[in-house]
């Protein structure tokens, strides 16, 4: 824990939550001086190091290289923390995110106080404004999610970069991407970039659920809103000339049939990596 201190001393990190697991850890970072590259690095590196030298052994300590999300604070914070939180349920390490040391969940139910480096007053705050009513309710709200098969929230990531709303992914597009300078400390900026071709979401799409069939379209209009970085209208354009409104609605049943069709969404998930592979 003491590497998420110093990350917040030396680079101005704002830790809103945290969970280390056996071969990875998960991160809610807030980042105001735009140096996500600094931070983990700082972390992947020392904390490698002193492992290595306690355990005596050598090499990289966590699974590849890190997948970083450009998240929109106000609207998903709560939800991706949850998520955070219950890795380890959901991993079959402990029955109850209590039970594990290791994640800033022991703080959000106010039973770990000693992480004064962690920000966790703006997600307790969505909950209630009455801090011990936080803690409960917040313990509720997680619990629920134990046993259920919750979606991953950055499921719903546009290009596998970016998770909020239409409004926030649009002033994202316009103030760096269309600029073609995304920032370099903004791995999801510098990814957004390279977008998959309608063309080819759509001959990958086929593949799989056939050529020329409703099934495929639905598929290769919700991937396109996901994967190809261009607005509605352009979309629409493309799949003759559907409204934009079409193009969110087709997306929020595909989405509503991932959560209850455990099999589709397994083809989904293969497809779309199969996609962004071919970029």
């Amino acid at each position: 824990m003491g590497y998420l201190e110093s990350a917040t001393e030396r680079y101005g990190a704002g830790v809103h939550c945290f969970c280390l697991m056996t071969n990875h850890y998960h991160l809610l970072l807030e980042t105001p001086r735009a140096n996500l590259g600094a931070i983990l690095h700082h972390l992947n590196t020392s904390y490698t190091n002193y492992f290595n030298r306690k355990r005596g052994r050598s090499g990289h300590l966590f699974q590849g290289r890190y997948r970083a999300i450009l998240v929109e604070k106000d609207s998903y914070a709560l939800e991706l923390s949850r998520y955070i939180h219950l890795n380890p349920v959901r991993a079959q390490m402990v029955g109850d995110p209590s039970e594990y040391p290791w994640s800033s969940y022991l703080a959000y139910i106010g039973r770990e106080r000693r992480w004064r480096w962690l920000s966790e007053d703006f997600i307790l705050g969505q909950v209630s404004e009455d801090k011990q009513r936080a803690y409960k309710k917040y313990r509720d709200y997680v619990r629920e999610g134990v046993g259920k098969n919750l979606q991953d929230p950055l499921d719903r990531t546009v290009a596998s970069t970016m998770l909020g709303s239409e409004e926030f992914i649009e002033w994202v597009r316009e103030k760096w991407v269309k600029k073609a300078r995304p920032h370099r400390d903004i791995p999801a900026l510098r990814r957004l970039v390279n977008w998959p071709e309608l063309s080819l979401i759509v001959r990958e799409t086929e593949r799989v659920f056939g050529r020329g069939t409703s099934e495929s379209r639905k598929i290769a209009i919700y991937l396109s809103h996901r994967l190809s970085g261009l607005t509605l209208g352009e979309m629409g354009e493309f799949y003759r000339k559907i409204s934009p409104s079409a193009v969110s609605q087709n997306t929020r049943r595909i989405e509503e049939r991932l959560r209850e069709e455990s099999k589709l969404s397994k083809r989904v998930h293969h497809l779309k990596e199969m996609i962004l592979s071919n970029v």
